[in-house]
C-alpha cells in the first residue's frame, strides 16, 4: 500500500496559486483515475481538479476557501500500487543475475546498481516515518544538502505536525552555515513579498463608518475580492492618465443595419459594435505598437501579438475580460466570432483559464449601460484600456468644399487610460485618435 500526494497542477498562463472551493470527494472515499476530486478558483475561472492516481483519499491537506500554491500537495490518497523504485531495483537484480558472469562481478555490479537507484531515489526526499513533505520543503533540503534524518527532526507547524516553507526558513535561518544563510535570505525577500501581497488583498478598509441608522452589511463574494484587489493594486502600480476623442459612427451604424439580418441567418450570430471597434483597434496598434506593452520593473516587453481584452458583464454584475488572441491576423468575421464566442462562455461561466490571460490591451464598452464615456482602470500588466461610450444621435458641424453644414450624426466618445510611465501624452493622444479615424474611414462596401 502506497501513499501518494496529489500536486496542484497548473492551470493557465500566469496562474500561481488556487482557492478551494469545494471538495468532492470526502476522506475515505474511493477514487478513480481521471475523477474529479476538488474544484479550485483561479483569477476569476472555477476549474475542477482530476485525480492523476486511483486509490482511497486519506488525507485532505488544506481546507474550503484555503490557498494553495500551484506545484503544492493538496491531497493524499492510498494506492494498492508497488513502489517503482523496488520495481526498478528488481528488475536490474534479474537482469544482472541472468547474464552469465561470475559470482564476484555479479555482487559488485548489485552494489552499485542498487546504490544508483537509492541515490537517485533520494533526489526527491521522502520520509521514512508516517509523515509527508511537500514538493517545496523537499526541493528546499535538496537545495540546502539536508539529509532525511535531518529533515525528520524539523518540527513542523503545519496539520498533522508537516513541515512547511516558514518552518524551513526559521530553520535554515538558525543554521550555521554562511552558505545556508545567504540561499536562505532569497527565500524569507520572496516570503515577506508574498505575504505582504497576501496583507494588502485581505487587509480591510481603515475608514471609520458613521452610523447612519439601519445598515445591512455584506460581505464581498469572492470574485468582487479578487476585482478589488486588482484594479487597488493597478492604482499603485500605473500613474493613470486619459486622453478623449468623439468619433462619427454613421457610416458604421447604417453598414451594420444593411447587413445585420443577412448575417444573423449565415452565421448564426449577431454582428455587433464591439467587434468593429477591435479590429481599429488591432490596426492602431500597427501603427503604434509601442501602446502594446507591458513594463517589468525598468525593463518595457513589446507584444508581437495583439491580444485584446474584452470587458464581459456577467448576470451577478461583476466582470471578467475574456480575450480575443492574435487580432492581427483576423477578419472582421474572425473576430465577430471569437467576441460571441466568448461572451457566450463568459456569461454561462464556462471559460477556461486560457480564456482570460495574455491579454496585451483592453476594451470595454461602457456605452453598453448608457454612459457617454467613462476612465476605467487599467488592467495590469498591460499599459492602455479604451473605453467607448454610447452610440448618440447628435447635431454635429461638418465641413464641405460648400461651405459649413449641421447635419445629424451618430457620435461615440472613445477614452483611452494609459501608463504614464511608459506612454507619453503624444503616443496615447495619437493612439487613441488613429481608432477614430479607422472608424470614421470604415469601407461600407465591406463584405462579411
Amino acid at each position: 500500500m502506497a501513499r501518494i500526494e496529489l500536486i496542484m497542477p497548473k492551470m493557465g498562463e500566469s496562474v500561481s496559486e488556487a482557492t478551494i472551493i469545494s471538495w468532492t470527494k470526502e476522506i475515505g472515499e474511493m477514487v478513480e483515475l481521471d475523477e474529479t476530486i476538488v474544484e479550485i478558483a483561479t483569477d476569476k475561472v472555477d476549474s475542477e481538479v482530476p485525480s492523476t492516481h486511483e486509490g482511497k483519499l486519506v488525507e485532505q491537506l488544506f481546507k474550503v476557501d484555503d490557498v494553495v500554491q500551484v506545484g503544492d500537495a493538496f491531497a493524499i490518497i492510498e494506492t494498492d500500487s508497488i513502489d517503482e523504485s523496488d520495481i526498478q531495483v528488481e528488475n536490474i537484480v534479474q537482469d544482472i543475475i541472468t547474464d552469465e558472469k561470475p559470482e564476484v562481478q555479479i555482487e559488485k555490479e548489485l552494489k552499485e546498481t542498487i546504490n544508483n537507484v537509492v541515490s537517485s531515489e533520494n533526489k526527491n526526499i521522502y520520509s521514512t516515518k508516517d509523515r509527508f513533505y511537500s514538493p517545496l520543503v523537499r526541493n528546499m533540503a535538496t537545495q540546502e544538502g539536508i539529509s532525511q534524518d535531518e529533515l525528520d527532526k524539523i518540527s513542523g507547524s503545519g496539520k498533522n505536525n508537516r513541515v512547511t516553507k516558514q518552518d524551513m526558513i526559521v530553520y535554515l535561518e538558525n543554521r550555521s552555515s554562511d552558505t545556508s544563510e545567504i540561499s536562505n535570505s532569497k527565500s524569507v525577500l520572496q516570503d515577506n513579498k508574498t505575504q505582504t501581497v497576501k496583507e494588502i488583498k485581505d487587509k480591510p478598509s481603515t475608514t471609520p463608518i458613521h452610523n447612519t441608522g439601519e445598515v445591512e452589511i455584506v460581505e464581498m463574494d469572492r470574485m468582487r475580492k479578487l476585482i478589488s484587489a486588482h484594479m487597488t493594486m493597478s492604482k499603485a502600480t500605473s500613474a493613470h492618465i486619459t486622453s478623449f476623442v468623439e468619433a462619427d459612427m454613421t457610416n458604421i451604424v447604417k453598414w451594420r443595419e444593411s447587413i445585420k439580418e443577412d448575417f444573423k441567418k449565415r452565421e448564426g450570430q449577431n454582428i455587433t459594435y464591439t467587434p468593429i471597434i477591435i479590429e481599429a483597434m488591432a490596426k492602431a496598434v500597427k501603427d503604434f505598437p509601442m501602446i502594446n506593452v507591458s513594463v517589468d520593473g525598468t525593463n518595457i516587453h513589446i507584444h508581437k501579438n495583439v491580444n485584446i481584452g474584452m470587458a464581459t458583464a456577467l448576470p451577478d454584475g461583476n466582470l471578467i475580460v475574456p480575450v480575443i488572441k492574435e487580432c492581427q491576423h483576423k477578419n472582421l468575421v474572425g473576430i465577430t466570432k471569437a467576441v460571441n464566442n466568448l461572451a457566450t462562455k463568459a456569461r454561462g461561466g464556462n471559460l477556461s483559464p486560457d480564456d482570460i490571460q495574455g491579454g496585451t490591451i483592453t476594451m470595454t464598452n461602457v456605452g453598453s449601460f448608457g454612459n457617454l464615456m467613462g476612465t476605467p482602470i487599467i488592467n495590469q500588466p498591460q499599459v492602455a484600456i479604451m473605453a467607448c461610450g454610447v452610440i448618440k444621435k447628435k447635431p454635429v458641424v461638418i465641413e464641405s468644399e460648400y461651405g459649413d453644414v449641421i447635419a445629424i450624426r451618430h457620435m461615440m466618445f472613445l477614452s483611452l487610460s494609459y501608463d504614464h510611465r511608459v506612454v507619453d501624452g503624444a503616443l496615447g493622444g495619437q493612439f487613441v485618435r488613429k481608432v477614430a479615424d479607422y472608424l470614421e474611414e470604415f469601407n461600407t462596401e465591406t463584405i462579411v
